[in-house]
């Protein structure tokens, strides 16, 4: 199969990722911090290890910040539901993830909170003067995706951090498309918190991601419990990473991090992020001129991450994406992307797109065989 859902899930994963959590699992297999023997002593330098590679990842300066999670919507709900309190004011856009929006919706229902949604350009860029007009008296969060998972456009969070630390506002950013693609710096983008997940473009396995925790804040914990750390106090450790990390962690899955991290910090973001834009941009410059296609957000690869958003006229997406897998062995994701404020302001709901998200393990070839496939379903509507 020619897989091209990397957006969804990164596959294949690196090689050494496979060898360390194979090669982990029959050795190291102990629970980490919760005995004093060699191998769970050796776990737990497996988790610590982890943590100080994904902060070199993200410029963090001290890893006792970052905490280990098991996606970023574990991170992301352990954000704004250990931050946001009874009367705050949050704001938003309309590119987010459900993730962002149910766990900020969730508290409005509620009448905890009240939210605000930046609109975007339809080339699917936030204006950060539209975020700093928003901002209130009671804000007290601004959360927004680096790189939205329907149109990957790079948003201008360098600009929209300092609105939001000139304004003393806590600035969260849900960097699911963007970590292992695009260069991250938690001080040089005025961020306070940061969200990822481990199996995208970090080429990590499924179940692992972190929250940055910035020293602006403190946070309630998201769930209590075993931490391995003064088992005796019935109160959640004060310190972190402890008072927000309970229960047995996935340290198989943090082991395949590590790896897949290393092999990223290795490679270079700039390389992983060249060769996906090289083939995303094939794409596009295939079907942009096309009248038989629509493309959706902005077509310079610049300002993009490598995802593509299209439709076929004449064929629902499901279609497109049925085709693709029964007649062309091709995988892409089509409909709404668990992203549908996204589609509405596409004017794209309820079916959605097809998303066309090549990955670094993609090749020129495997571009050239979903433009044919494409090219023959569009020939076959006319």
């Amino acid at each position: 199969m020619i897989y091209l859902d990397n957006a969804a899930t990164t596959f294949p994963k690196p090689e050494v990722v496979y060898k360390t959590m194979d090669t982990f699992y029959r050795t190291l297999g102990a629970n980490p911090g919760r005995s004093g023997h060699r191998m769970a002593v050796a776990a737990e330098k497996e988790i610590e290890d982890t943590r100080n590679v994904v902060a070199r990842l993200f410029g963090i300066k001290d890893s006792r910040r970052l905490i280990l999670t098991f996606n970023a919507t574990d991170a992301i709900n352990m954000g704004i539901k250990g931050l946001l309190k009874p009367g705050d004011h949050a704001i938003t856009t309309f590119l987010e993830h459900n993730a962002v929006s149910r766990a900020l919706n969730g508290l409005e229902k509620k009448k905890m909170i009240t939210v605000t949604k930046v609109r975007n350009s339809p080339e699917g860029l936030v204006d950060p003067d539209d975020v700093k007009n928003a901002i209130t008296s009671k804000t007290r969060l601004l959360v927004m995706t680096h790189a939205p998972n329907v149109l990957g456009t790079i948003q201008p969070i360098r600009e929209i951090g300092r609105i939001a630390r000139k304004n003393d506002i806590i600035f969260m950013v849900d960097a699911a498309q963007a970590a292992g693609v695009c260069e991250i710096s938690v001080d040089d983008y005025s961020i306070d918190m940061l969200a990822f997940t481990g199996h995208k473009g970090p080429l990590g396995p499924t179940g692992t991601g972190g929250l940055y925790v910035g020293e602006r804040l403190t946070l309630e914990p998201w769930r209590e419990g075993g931490t391995g750390f003064e088992p005796a106090s019935l109160s959640q450790p004060a310190e972190l990473p402890f008072k927000l990390e309970s229960g047995t962690p996935n340290t198989v899955g943090i082991a395949g991090l590590r790896a897949g991290v290393e092999y990223v910090l290795s490679t270079g973001i700039d390389t992983i992020r060249a060769h996906e834009q090289r083939l995303t941009n094939k794409i596009i410059h295939a079907f942009k001129d096309d009248q038989r296609f629509v493309l959706y957000g902005t077509t310079d690869i610049s300002q993009k991450v490598g995802i593509l958003s299209i439709n076929v006229k004449g064929f629902k997406p499901a279609e497109v994406g049925a085709i693709l897998d029964q007649s062309f062995d091709i995988a892409v994701r089509p409909g709404l992307h668990c992203a549908p404020f996204a589609h509405q302001m596409m004017r794209t709901f309820p079916d959605g797109t097809v998303r066309i998200s090549p990955g670094f393990f993609n090749t020129e070839e495997d571009v050239d065989q979903i433009i044919r496939a494409l090219d023959k379903i569009a020939s076959e509507r006319i």
